[in-house]
């Protein structure tokens, strides 16, 4: 009998781990990479900005909409409108997105980064500062 509760409950709690995995999966799309320069601390209509994901976003609207492209900047396949933009702004200020250092090297340097975008969230990473 003690057995039995035994592996009874192992067997739940596996199950569980299985399904909390599979419901925190998140399919990457891709990646790209892009140096966020001075132009992308500016708003289109040319105040400052001041978070790192507001900057990450101007940087694939000056890609996309207004054609101001760094030499380093590559482009991608799922910011191209202004709504899908808003969603990588929301998705850049959720936890985990970028680490602090990464937010303060965007805000206060012209980084390189690259962008590894996936089905629900977005992860930044400084690949030269």
């Amino acid at each position: 009998m003690r057995l039995s509760k035994t592996v009874t409950v192992a067997g739940l709690l596996l199950a569980s781990l299985l399904g909390a995995g599979t419901a925190q999966a998140d399919d990457m799309l891709g990646s790209y990479v892009a140096r966020i320069s001075d132009r992308d601390h500016q708003a289109s209509d040319g105040y400052a900005l001041d978070s790192a994901a507001q900057m990450v976003r101007q940087d694939r609207a000056n890609w996309h909409k207004f054609h101001r492209r760094d030499s380093d900047d590559e482009g991608d396949a799922w910011f191209r409108t202004n709504d899908q933009r808003a969603d990588l702004q929301r998705m850049l200020e959720r936890p985990g997105a970028m680490s602090s250092s990464t937010k303060r090297a965007i805000v206060n340097g012209e980084p390189l980064i690259q962008v590894d975008v996936y089905e629900d969230s977005v992860r930044v990473s400084i690949l030269e500062n």
